[in-house]
């Protein structure tokens, strides 16, 4: 073989992607650090391995320090597998020019809500009452823990910027729990999931934390790939999540920790909604 050709075989091979022209394959996943990097790792841990084994190929947890880092790195490749949030995989949609391919859902994610949270003896009951109170979001990224909350303050005629005392942004769910029942801030805006897993735990005393709105239902998390993989691995991957099984140990453990009952197919005109609700807040650049 020509020396040149020998050097367009490595171009084709580096533009088709990681997975195409490394010796031993490897599938790097991320996700969007909603919570603590202990709790993403062990979350991951299992499904990394059931992956590996019906892939392949060598799975790899690939951590990022915040949600725009999510994005980025699969928007330019440096991940195979990403778990997003509603409102992350829109923007990771529109930076690559629509080049993002939501494979599943959890089935809890075709109707996901948030909650808000308040000092139980605080005297919040209802939106109106945060008038002149201070709130945590979450991640400024966060679907659950800003966009879907603060889209539905306004619909209460309530703007965050102006009407409460003060916004800030914890930066994760759990960390936003600890800001309410910390006294840091009146009130808090979160995934319900996170919260449903924390009153189960007892992490959170409900005397003392409660919720006391609940929004109603919206498309978030789903799991997403870039549209250059190749569709043979994007396929397994997808059969991959839809034949875990809650009736077998391993489904089970691992359905648990992603808090599903089961995953489902998705697609990207599902979350027209959320995109939607990013462009009427001005959320979306």
């Amino acid at each position: 073989m020509s020396l040149l050709r020998r050097h367009l075989l490595c171009l084709a091979a580096l533009a088709a992607g990681p997975w195409a022209h490394a010796q031993t394959p490897v599938l790097r996943v991320t996700a969007i650090p909603d919570e603590s990097p202990t709790e993403l790792a062990r979350k991951f841990a299992p499904l990394g391995a059931y992956l590996e084994a019906r892939l392949g190929m060598k799975v790899e947890w690939t951590p990022v320090t915040d949600y725009p880092a999510a994005v980025e790195t699969l928007v330019h490749r440096k991940i195979d597998l990403a778990w997003f949030g509603g409102f992350t995989f829109v923007q990771a949609h529109v930076r690559s020019g629509g080049k993002m391919v939501p494979l599943v859902q959890r089935e809890e994610d075709e109707r996901f809500r948030s909650v808000f949270i308040a000092d139980a003896k605080g005297g919040i009951t209802k939106l109106d009452d945060l008038k002149g109170k201070t709130l945590s979001f979450g991640s400024a990224s966060s679907t659950s823990g800003h966009l879907m909350p603060r889209s539905f303050l306004l619909a209460a005629k309530i703007n965050p910027d102006t009407d409460l005392k003060r916004v800030s942004f914890s930066g994760a769910h759990d960390a936003t729990i600890a800001a309410v029942a910390s006294g840091k801030v009146d009130a808090g805006a979160l995934n319900i999931s996170v919260w449903e897993k924390f009153v189960a735990e007892k992490k959170v005393d409900t005397a003392q934390v409660k919720v006391f709105y609940t929004t109603p239902p919206y498309y978030d998390y789903n799991w997403t790939v870039h549209a250059d993989m190749p569709a043979e691995l994007r396929e397994k991957i997808k059969a991959a999540f839809l034949a875990l099984d809650p009736n077998t140990p391993q489904g089970k453990e691992i359905l648990a920790l992603q808090r599903a009952t089961r995953f489902v197919p998705t697609k990207a005109e599902n979350y027209a909604g959320i995109r939607a609700a990013a462009e009427n807040a001005g959320l979306l650049k």
